[in-house]
């Protein structure tokens, strides 16, 4: 039976207590869905990877060793969730990153989740925790994720399934675990993150397949007011691919709405290709 997790190629479920991805969430990290043994959209994810160790000066391991000890972990698993994480490795006490240094991999298996179903609505709520506005750190996928740990510590209501955070000066980024889109004339808005948020792998995949499908596609601010006004709303992300937003406070939509069922649908056409 293949390993559950591996740290620098090892079985191992610990990370030393020096290691500055422990200490001061010093790292990246990626989530992806497994289908069938093989991790989805691996060449967008591995991509985006490699843009954040550019962006924090973290040496990136090599590709091929990467996609051996991912097969490793998923071979033979039909449905799962692969994480990696990229930590800067031990450097002792102080915040100045070791030079040399040698950075840890961890990569780690997880169920499939129970409610992860294609295209099922979800309620949502405004979040009171702001998004920390940081240019520099925007898109990035890094380790510090106190900002959605406290928002989504904000509601234990089954019948909300997301959060919609916010910049301090209210202007709607993402949920706390997916990205934001909006359907308006039949065009797609989603908001611009280039202050702060996640660029999702599937975001860049919708955005990119929707205009080769001949939609207009604006990526720009969104307000509160333009959002509640939109003619359907969606979130999505890696493992629960397009999840259309039926409820937000006293808001309702029909969901899903004609545009979002259109490109789950081509979505989903997309996940089973790269299964097969």
């Amino acid at each position: 039976m293949s390993p559950d997790s591996l740290i620098d190629g090892v079985p191992e479920t610990r990370l030393a207590l020096a290691d500055r991805g422990l200490q001061y969430g010093d790292g990246v990290f990626e989530t992806l869905a497994v289908r069938a043994g093989r991790p989805e959209f691996w060449e967008p994810h591995l991509n985006r990877l490699a843009a954040g160790c550019e962006r924090l000066g973290l040496p990136l391991p090599g590709a091929g060793l990467l996609h051996q000890e991912a097969d490793r972990l998923c071979a033979a698993r039909d449905r799962a969730v692969l994480k990696i994480v990229l930590t800067r490795g031990c450097g002792g006490r102080g915040y100045r990153p070791p030079q040399p240094c040698t950075p840890t991999r961890a990569l780690s298996l997880h169920p499939w989740p129970a409610d992860a179903v294609p295209l099922a609505p979800v309620a949502v709520r405004w979040c009171a925790h702001p998004l920390s506005e940081n240019p520099r750190l925007a898109g990035l996928k890094h380790l510090n994720r106190l900002d959605q740990v406290l928002a989504r510590a904000e509601w234990d209501d089954p019948d909300l399934q997301e959060g919609l955070m916010c910049l301090p000066d209210g202007t709607p980024v993402e949920a706390t675990a997916a990205n934001l889109f909006l359907v308006r004339d039949g065009r797609l808005h989603t908001p611009r993150l280039d202050r702060a948020g996640i660029a999702g792998i599937v975001r860049g995949v919708l955005i990119g397949r929707a205009r080769q499908l001949g939609l207009e596609v604006l990526e720009a601010r969104v307000d509160r007011d333009e959002l509640l006004a939109a003619d359907e709303l969606f979130l999505c992300n890696s493992v629960y691919g397009l999840r259309p937003v039926r409820a937000l406070g006293e808001r309702r939509w029909p969901a899903p709405g004609p545009l979002t069922q259109y490109l789950a649908e081509d979505f989903e056409t997309l996940r089973r290709a790269e299964a097969a």
